[in-house]
């Protein structure tokens, strides 16, 4: 039997919203994603705070998260929605 389906394995990063540092211990990932870092994050970012007029900025930190998931796809020489061979 010759294999037909040859799924990629994808990984989709993303960060979590900047926000203060200290508040940033209890911060999730969305439903499906893993926190691949730990304690308050990463300090790479600034969030803001409007006040009356201004707007201030303030160093930051977020998460960041990953999810693997499988993108269906066929092997060499298939093609199709069932794989078919040549």
């Amino acid at each position: 039997q010759v294999k037909k389906q040859c799924d990629q394995k994808l990984l989709i990063q993303m960060k979590t919203e900047c926000v203060p540092c200290s508040l940033n211990l209890e911060t999730q990932c969305p439903a499906g994603y893993t926190k691949i870092t730990n304690g308050t994050g990463i300090p790479d970012c600034r969030y803001y705070l409007e006040i009356k007029t201004h707007t201030l900025f303030f160093p930051g930190c977020r998460h960041h998260c990953i999810k693997e998931f499988e993108q269906p796809e066929c092997c060499q020489g298939h093609w199709g929605p069932d794989c078919m061979g040549k």
